[in-house]
């Protein structure tokens, strides 16, 4: 089987034995915003045709790839959602060789929610843990907080953490006096972090970034880490933590070690997951 996940700055591959055990991984800067006119097909073939040689190969493509900006859009699956749901509509691009993942939506009140390629990070960091419920967070550009129960994503709530850093460390009255790229302070980070639960909310807070600068209570890289501390402690204050069951974070190390900090801090226990998640994820829509 070949594992790929698109999306919308890069393109990842694995290609997996009959056990799902990974053989080999390739990357390439390639994401959907990054395809030459828009050839998804010429793409595919130029980083995976050798892969998908051998007689029976089958790919499963999940993330950006399948979204209305992507190779071909494949329609969300409302939640609850689980594997059997996601298999059954799957977006064959040819019939018994390549094929898209849906991605989930669930509605929240009058406003929809989706994700996409989340969902195969959550089924396989299911199946790496051999769980059928729990609370899953996805952090990143656009956090992804999800309830499973059963086996199925029953719902999920997104949040810009990622993309507000971006923002006001870049963007904003902020960026003259902070690096946005130091390296984490994880004691600046956790006192950020806590600060977010004094209730006063992160337009106020935000601005005790820039008044502890001026009087030189944080240096640049310090404001760094004490910003992401308050934006990622103000999406935990909002979550339903659980005290008696640990909450499952999946994505790259560096954010998933910020998240587990903030969790700890909490009490809440964290178990954590990489590109292996994707991997398995994938293989268990083949199974």
């Amino acid at each position: 089987m070949i594992a790929v996940d698109w999306g919308t700055s890069s393109l990842r591959g694995a290609r997996l034995d009959e056990a799902g055990r990974v053989l080999e991984e390739k990357s390439a800067p390639l994401g959907i915003l990054n395809v030459p006119n828009g050839d998804f097909a010429g793409v595919f073939a130029v980083q995976f045709s050798d892969w998908m040689r051998p007689a029976g190969s089958v790919c499963l493509i999940s993330g950006m790839a399948g979204s209305r900006q992507g190779w071909v859009e494949a329609p969300y699956v409302a939640c609850p959602a689980g594997p059997d749901e996601l298999r059954r509509r799957l977006h064959w691009i040819e019939p018994g060789r390549i094929a898209l993942v849906p991605g989930l939506s669930d509605e929240q009140g009058d406003v929809p929610d989706v994700m996409r390629g989340e969902e195969v990070q959550i089924f396989g960091a299911m199946r790496l843990a051999g769980l059928s419920e729990g609370l899953f967070v996805l952090p990143g550009t656009h956090s992804k907080w999800a309830t499973v129960r059963d086996g199925r994503v029953i719902g999920f709530r997104t949040f810009m953490t990622g993309e507000f850093y971006g923002l006001l460390s870049q963007h904003s009255i902020l960026a003259r006096t902070l690096e946005a790229d130091a390296p984490l302070d994880e004691a600046v980070f956790l006192r950020g972090a806590a600060h977010a639960g004094n209730g006063e909310g992160p337009l106020h807070n935000a601005f005790g970034v820039r008044t502890l600068a001026l009087f030189g209570r944080l240096s640049p890289p310090e404001s760094a880490s004490y910003l992401s501390g308050l934006l990622i402690g103000e999406e935990l204050r909002l979550q339903e933590l659980p005290s008696d069951r640990e909450v499952i974070a999946i994505g790259t190390p560096a954010l998933t070690a910020r998240y587990s900090l903030a969790l700890r801090q909490r009490n809440v226990v964290v178990r954590t997951f990489g590109a292996e998640a994707t991997w398995a994820g994938l293989r268990a829509l083949q199974a």
